[in-house]
């Protein structure tokens, strides 16, 4: 970073618009990689872009989230390529809602209309939790509680289908009774029912570690789904437990610089390295969780610490302001696998992570 940008204070929205402005020059809304597809990669990278203009306003964002739906649609609400084998692809749906919310465009509601039966009826293990991807049998990944949380918790609520709401309650606690290391409190990233997968422990099921981003996904997805879950639900206090107990396990891993490693709970091992995204995630949810009333406000403590553990990680290329030290994604695999992972710079994973955190910061600080 430039000395001068350095030594200015900037509140998490100024890093927030430089990082929109920075990807809304580098891409048109309909190439944003994969181009075509309806993909989570884009879907979170916009929610940030609309949290980002909830939060100052400016019109152009959120024609810029209304363009890049606009290129994946067609006339009657058809999703153009959305493969529907895989929660991956369902997670743009959340961003059906404020267009449909700003247009009254029944295309959005149509769309929303072929997600939910998909969620619905995906392919579940022996205890009842959702397949990652109709290609990994029996397997529950973290991820997927980002994925297909969300977005059928708005609509659940929203078109008042209740057996929507206690779907996304039963996945997520499903999820932690199966992946919960009572040790640590973290959550291992995936859980195979069959025991079968090369990478599952032939007695538990689990996967070996503990992945940064796959853990982030899951208080950042249950305390949006806690926005939608009417406050008699039976399974609203154990929704509000798990974010506690989460987060307060993950904050006893963070680095002294601020930022989480890339495997949460090996910090001083060889070969690992601070990751970026889990660490917005991380920060992120922290301060929702404290102005939820979930954890005391003492925690803002780390969640500012990992908000700046992040901004000073940032540089600048010219205007654009470069978000790095970003896993690319990854399967489920062993330390090595992790650690090995290639890291990239303003990819939508990392940008949509930093967004989510700025504008949580932003409400916050």
């Amino acid at each position: 970073m430039s000395g001068e940008r350095m030594n200015e204070e900037k509140r998490p929205l100024f890093y927030a618009k430089a990082s929109v402005e920075t990807m809304m020059r580098r891409f048109k809304a309909e190439d944003l990689p994969p181009r075509g597809r309806f993909h989570y990669h884009q879907g979170v990278f916009l929610s940030g872009v609309y949290k980002t203009y909830q939060a100052c306003g400016d019109e152009r964002y959120f024609q810029y989230v209304k363009d890049w739906v606009d290129s994946c649609i067609d006339e009657n609400g058809e999703i153009l390529d959305c493969d529907r084998t895989q929660l991956d692809d369902l997670q743009p749906g959340i961003l059906l809602y404020p267009l449909l919310d700003r247009t009254g465009d029944l295309r959005y509601k149509k769309a929303l209309d072929m997600i939910l039966p998909v969620i619905r009826e995906f392919p579940r293990n022996a205890v009842g939790g959702f397949w990652h991807k109709h290609r990994y049998p029996d397997q529950m990944w973290l991820d997927g509680l980002y994925m297909a949380g969300p977005v059928t918790a708005e609509y659940g609520k929203r078109f008042h289908v209740p057996e929507d709401l206690d779907l996304v309650a039963q996945q997520a606690l499903l999820m932690e009774e199966r992946t919960k290391d009572p040790e640590t409190g973290l959550l291992y990233h995936a859980w195979d029912c069959s025991g079968k997968v090369e990478w599952a422990d032939p007695d538990t099921g689990l996967s070996p570690e503990f992945w940064g981003r796959s853990i982030g996904w899951v208080p950042v997805a249950v305390l949006d789904d806690l926005d939608f879950l009417p406050e008699t639900h039976p399974a609203r206090g154990e929704l509000r437990r798990l974010v506690k107990e989460l987060l307060k396990a993950v904050c006893r891993y963070q680095s002294r610089e601020g930022r989480w490693y890339q495997v949460v709970d090996k910090g001083e091992a060889e070969g690992n390295w601070l990751e970026t995204s889990c660490s917005c995630l991380f920060a992120a949810a922290i301060c929702k969780a404290v102005r939820r009333g979930i954890l005391p406000e003492e925690y803002l403590a780390y969640a500012r610490k990992g908000y700046e553990g992040v901004v000073q990680s940032l540089e600048w290329e010219g205007e654009d302001l470069l978000v790095g030290g970003v896993c690319i994604g990854t399967g489920v695999g062993n330390y090595e696998h992790y650690i090995n992972r290639p890291t990239s710079v303003n990819d939508l994973h990392g940008v949509g992570a930093f967004l989510i955190m700025c504008t949580e910061c932003e409400k916050t600080f």
